[in-house]
C-alpha cells in the first residue's frame, strides 16, 4: 500500500503585508511540533522572498500563487516559475478557480503553467473544481475529470487540489461522501494515466476548511491534506487544521 505524506498548504490570496511576518513566525514555530505533515504557506508575490528567508531551515515551505508559462519576456506584471524559485519558493499554485474565473485561464493555460513549474523545479499545486450549477446538474465528476486530464503535465512534481468552487470562502462544504466520491474519481483518473505512480500522488481538499471541520474532511479516503484559504492567515487556525495529523 502506498503511504502518502499529507500536505497542508495555506493560500493567502491577495492578503498580507510585511507586518504579516509576525504571523508567519508563529507558523514556523508550530511547524516544528508537527513532524507528520508537510506545511506550506503561499503568500502574495511581494512576500515570497522575505518569507522564504524567515522559513529557511524550518519545516515550513513557501510557495507562490501563480506563475507565467514562459521563463522570461515582455509580460508586464507577470512572474515566472524561475523567479519564484529564485526567491526561495519550492511550489506554486496553478489553475485556482479565481484565476480560471477572473483571468479566463483554460485547462491548456493551466497545463502550460504546470509545465513551467516542472521546468523550474517547483511542486505544482494544480487546482480543479466544479461550480454549484455543474454539481446540481450532476456534472461534477465529468467537469473535474476533464480538468484533471487537461491541466496536469505529463511530468514533474505535482499535487491535485480539489476545491468545489461553491465552497470557496462561502462557509459551505460538501458532505464527506461527496468529497470521497470526487477524490476517488480523481484517483482513478491519475491511476489510469500514470499507472502505479498515480496511487502515490497527493490529492488535497480545499473549500472552507477550518479547525471545526478539518478532522472530518481530512479523514476521508484519498484526501491527503488541504489547501486552506482564509484560515491560513491566522497561525492558530492554520496549525489547528494541520494538527489533525499530529
Amino acid at each position: 500500500m502506498t503511504t502518502r505524506r499529507p500536505l497542508v498548504a495555506g493560500n493567502w490570496k491577495m492578503n498580507g503585508l510585511k507586518s504579516s511576518a509576525a504571523e508567519l513566525e508563529k507558523m514556523i514555530a508550530g511547524s516544528r511540533t508537527l513532524p507528520g505533515v508537510d506545511l506550506m504557506v503561499c503568500p502574495p508575490a511581494t512576500l515570497v522572498a522575505r518569507f522564504a528567508e524567515l522559513a529557511a531551515g524550518s519545516p515550513l515551505a513557501i510557495g507562490g500563487q501563480d506563475c507565467h508559462a514562459q521563463p522570461a519576456g515582455a509580460f508586464t506584471g507577470d512572474i515566472s516559475a524561475e523567479m519564484l524559485a529564485d526567491a526561495g519558493a519550492t511550489a506554486v499554485i496553478v489553475g485556482h478557480s479565481e484565476r480560471r474565473h477572473y483571468h479566463g485561464e483554460t485547462d491548456a493555460a493551466v497545463r502550460a503553467k504546470a509545465v513551467a513549474a516542472a521546468r523550474a523545479g517547483l511542486l505544482a499545486i494544480v487546482c480543479v473544481g466544479e461550480t454549484r450549477g455543474e454539481r446540481e446538474a450532476g456534472r461534477a465528476l465529468a467537469v473535474v475529470g476533464a480538468q484533471v486530464d487537461g491541466s496536469v503535465a505529463d511530468h514533474g512534481d505535482f499535487v491535485i487540489a480539489y476545491e468545489p468552487i461553491w465552497a470557496i470562502g462561502t462557509g459551505l462544504t460538501p458532505t464527506p461522501g461527496d468529497v470521497a466520491e470526487v477524490h476517488g474519481h480523481i484517483r482513478a483518473r491519475l491511476s489510469a494515466r500514470f499507472g502505479v505512480a498515480g496511487q502515490g500522488l497527493r490529492i488535497l481538499y480545499g473549500g472552507s476548511v477550518k479547525p471545526a471541520n478539518a478532522e472530518e474532511l481530512l479523514g476521508v479516503a484519498d484526501v491527503d491534506g488541504a489547501l486552506v484559504g482564509g484560515a491560513s492567515l491566522v497561525a492558530e487556525e492554520f496549525l489547528a487544521i494541520a494538527s489533525v495529523y499530529r
